[in-house]
C-alpha cells in the first residue's frame, strides 16, 4: 500500500515539475512578444532587426533541444532537467541588463537553447511514470502548463511595464530557479530511464542516441513523418496567432479581432481542446484523434474567414483553437510512444523542435500569400499543411497509442 502511495506521490510531483517547467518556459519566452516594439524604439534598430530575435530564439531551441535531449538520455532526466531550466531563466534575467542589440541576440539565443531543452525531456518523463492508457490525458496537462505560462506572461507584462518599464519585466525570469531546488531535492529518476541505463553498460543498447532516430528505414521514416507533423502544428499555431488578430481587423474591418477578448477566447478553446483531445488520444488511439482534429482544423480556419460579426469571431476564435492547437497535446505522448527510453528524451526534443524551427517561418509564407492572392489563399495554405499531416498520420505503421487494446510497440 505505502509502495501505490509513493509511486501516485512521485507520478504527481513529475506531472506538476513538467508543467511548471514548461509553463515557466512558455513565460519566459513570450515575455519578448510584449516588450519587442520597445526593444526596437530603444537600441534604434529595424523591424527586420527585431523579428530576427525571435528567429534567433528558435534556432537556440533547435540546438538544445538536440544537444539536451541526448545529454538527458545519457547522465539522466531530472540533472539535466534542472540545468534548462537554470539556463533560460539566467538567460531571460540578464535581458534586463542587456545594453546592445548582439547581447539581446546572445541572450535570446541562450534562452532558447534552453527552453528548448526542457520540452522533451519534461515529455519523456512524463511518458515514463504514467501508464501508456494515460499518456495522452498526461501530456495535455503539461501542454495546458504551458498556455498557462503565455498567460501569466501577459498578465506580468501588463503590470510591470507601465510601472517599472520592459526590462523590470524580464528580471521576473530568474523565478524558474526556484523549480530548481524543488525538483533536485524531491525527485529522482525514473525506473524506466534506470533500467535502460542498466542494459546500456551491459552492452544489450549501443550507439549514438541521435543517429537510433534514423536506425533503419522504418524509424527513419517514422522520425521524418513526425518532424512534417510537428512542423504543421507549428506552423499553424504562429500563423493563426500572428497573423489572424491584424487579418480581420485590417482585410474585414473588424477591430474586436485585436482585442485581448479574442486572446482570451482562443485560449480557451486551446485548453479545451487539449484536454479533449488527451482523452481521445488515450481510449482511441493516433489516427483517430489526429484524423478527426485535423480534418476540423482544415475546415474551420478555412471557413474562420467568412466570420463577419463579432460574436462569431470570438465564438470562430474559440473553435480554431480548440481544433488546430488541441493536437499540440498529443505529440509529447506520441513521439513517447515510438521511442524507448534510451533515446526518448532526443527523440522528442529533436522531431518538436526541429518543427519550431521550421514551423516558425509559417508567418513569412502566409504574408505571402496575404500580399499575393489574398486572405483565401493565406487560410487555404493552411488547410492544406493540416491535410498533409492527416496523410501522413494515416501512412504511419505500427503506430503503439490505441487505448488499451493493444501492446506498446516501439521500432528499437
Amino acid at each position: 500500500m505505502e509502495q501505490v502511495s509513493n509511486k501516485k506521490s512521485y507520478q504527481k510531483k513529475i506531472l506538476a515539475s513538467s508543467m511548471l517547467g514548461l509553463g515557466l518556459e512558455g513565460m519566459d519566452i513570450m515575455f519578448l512578444s510584449f516588450v519587442l516594439s520597445s526593444i526596437i524604439t530603444e537600441f534604434g534598430i529595424s523591424s527586420a532587426a527585431g523579428g530576427s530575435i525571435a528567429s534567433i530564439t528558435n534556432i537556440g531551441m533547435l540546438v538544445g533541444g538536440v544537444t539536451f535531449g541526448i545529454l538527458a538520455d545519457k547522465y539522466g532526466r531530472i540533472r539535466i532537467f534542472t540545468y534548462t531550466i537554470f539556463l533560460f531563466s539566467i538567460a531571460t534575467a540578464l535581458m534586463a541588463f542587456a545594453d546592445n542589440i548582439y547581447m539581446i541576440y546572445l541572450l535570446r539565443f541562450l534562452a532558447g537553447v534552453g527552453g528548448g531543452g526542457e520540452f522533451g525531456i519534461g515529455m519523456a518523463l512524463v511518458a515514463e511514470v504514467f501508464s501508456k492508457e494515460r499518456r495522452g490525458r498526461m501530456t495535455s496537462w503539461v501542454t495546458i502548463g504551458g498556455q498557462m505560462g503565455a498567460v501569466a506572461a501577459a498578465i506580468l507584462a501588463a503590470i510591470i511595464i507601465p510601472l517599472f518599464g520592459w526590462r523590470a519585466l524580464f528580471i521576473v525570469g530568474i523565478l524558474p530557479v526556484l523549480l530548481i531546488f524543488y525538483v533536485r531535492r524531491n525527485l529522482g529518476e525514473t525506473e524506466e530511464w534506470k533500467q535502460a541505463q542498466t542494459k546500456i553498460k551491459q552492452g544489450e543498447k549501443k550507439g549514438s542516441s541521435l543517429a537510433k532516430l534514423f536506425s533503419s528505414p522504418k524509424v527513419a521514416y517514422t522520425t521524418i513523418a513526425l518532424t512534417i507533423m510537428s512542423t504543421v502544428q507549428v506552423a499553424g499555431y504562429f500563423g493563426l496567432m500572428n497573423w489572424l488578430p491584424s487579418i480581420l481587423q485590417d482585410q474585414l474591418g473588424l477591430s474586436v479581432s485585436g482585442s485581448s477578448l479574442w486572446m482570451i477566447s482562443t485560449i480557451i478553446g486551446m485548453c479545451a481542446g487539449m484536454l479533449l483531445f488527451g482523452q481521445i488520444l488515450d481510449r482511441f488511439g493516433a489516427k483517430t484523434s489526429y484524423g478527426i482534429f485535423l480534418v476540423a482544423s482544415a475546415a474551420s480556419v478555412f471557413l474562420y474567414v467568412f466570420a463577419q460579426s463579432a460574436i462569431a469571431i470570438l465564438i470562430g476564435g474559440a473553435i480554431v483553437g480548440f481544433f488546430a492547437n488541441g493536437m499540440n497535446a498529443g505529440y509529447g505522448a506520441l513521439i513517447s510512444s515510438f521511442y524507448a527510453a534510451e533515446v526518448r528524451s532526443t527523440a522528442n526534443n529533436t522531431i518538436f523542435n526541429t518543427g519550431r524551427a521550421l514551423g516558425g517561418l509559417s508567418p513569412i509564407a502566409i504574408g505571402f500569400f496575404l500580399d499575393k492572392y489574398g486572405i483565401t489563399a493565406a487560410m487555404s495554405f493552411l488547410a492544406v499543411l493540416y491535410l498533409i499531416s492527416l496523410v501522413i498520420i494515416l501512412t504511419l505503421q505500427g503506430i503503439p497509442l490505441k487505448g488499451n487494446r493493444n501492446k506498446e510497440k516501439r521500432e528499437f
